[in-house]
């Protein structure tokens, strides 16, 4: 098995170099992706690798950059989208929703649109307005297109592999303010990735209650989990890695098992990813809840300044006081 440590931002590099170099139909295009290697410097070097065919800096136009890969990828290639800062991906709405999601059905299956849209998401870095939010539920309710998040290197590495293989449209969100973060990464092609790009994960095995959640807050869940044992409770932490679509076998698992559920996320909890879960939860594992599924998420306003920023995120105390409520039940 040959291992590596890197960061998730480097994950995502290597794991497009990788596929850059498998599949001469890979191509980048973004705002500054090419000689700045992207403003997190997530393609860095592959310009000069690959060229300015492959790796295109493109105008401050995001509808004009998503449309062009549209017309790309039905013609054979892959393109790999990057959206700069998360609020940056609305003036493409229109193109996403209305093209990039309904191709496939509008041709009645003889056009594939295998793309990927990658988006930087979530807060934490201090960043001003239109930096740092999280509009994944936009998309995940959109049928015709897949939305995933990674959450560390070994799944940033892996993930954005399979997300460009993929002949679906893939929106991919990278938890930002995670991208420093460092671990061993498996990049022995052998080994594969150790779950498939749709299929949850256990982070931490636990008996009392499951945190569900995925992207920037998979780290702050098991923090919680460790805060949690050392008062003698045990919490599941399942990282959903895939939002559209859920894997709903392995999340039911857990709840049966458990018979308690917490979902986290740093969006809005109002019509959120949070909301489709507790009702999926709730309805197909009702006789084996002891207590209604929780929600701990953003508020239902505009994302605040920077120096407002961790009132609005949710943090370890806001995630074990829901876990409280719940145990009390």
């Amino acid at each position: 098995m040959a291992t590596q440590k890197m960061t998730l931002a480097k994950g995502l590099n290597t794991g497009l170099r990788k596929a850059m170099e498998n599949d001469p139909k890979v191509v980048l295009m973004g705002e500054d992706v090419g000689k700045l290697g992207g403003v997190f410097r997530i393609t860095e070097g592959l310009q000069k690798d690959f060229g300015e065919d492959r790796v295109i800096d493109t105008p401050l136009a995001e509808s004009g950059i998503v449309g062009t890969a549209v017309g790309l990828a039905m013609r054979g290639y892959r393109p790999v989208v990057e959206i700069q800062f998360d609020g940056f991906i609305y003036p493409a709405f229109d193109q996403i929703i209305s093209q990039v999601a309904k191709m496939h059905y509008r041709s009645l299956g003889h056009l594939k649109l295998p793309m990927v849209i990658r988006v930087p998401f979530g807060g934490g870095i201090g960043a001003v307005e239109h930096h740092s939010e999280s509009n994944e539920a936009y998309f995940a309710h959109t049928a015709g297109l897949r939305v995933v998040s990674c959450a560390d290197p070994g799944d940033a590495y892996w993930m954005i592999q399979q997300a460009i293989q993929t002949d679906d449209p893939v929106l991919f969100y990278e938890p930002k303010r995670r991208y420093h973060e460092r671990a061993e990464v498996d990049i022995d092609d052998a080994a594969g990735a150790p779950l498939g790009l749709h299929q949850a994960r256990v982070v931490r095995e636990g008996t009392d209650l499951t945190l569900v959640t995925y992207g920037p807050m998979v780290k702050t869940c098991t923090q919680a989990a460790e805060a949690a044992a050392a008062e003698g409770r045990s919490l599941e932490v399942i990282d959903l890695r895939s939002l559209s679509p859920l894997d709903r076998d392995t999340i039911f698992a857990s709840a049966k098992k458990t018979g308690r559920v917490v979902v986290v996320h740093e969006a809005s909890t109002f019509l959120g990813m949070g909301a489709e879960l507790a009702a999926l939860i709730q309805a197909e594992c009702f006789y084996h809840l002891e207590a209604p599924v929780l929600r701990v998420g953003g508020y239902n306003l505009p994302y605040p300044p920077s120096r407002f920023e961790e009132h609005f995120l949710p943090d370890l105390d806001r995630i074990l006081d829901s876990v409280d409520k719940s145990l009390a039940f």
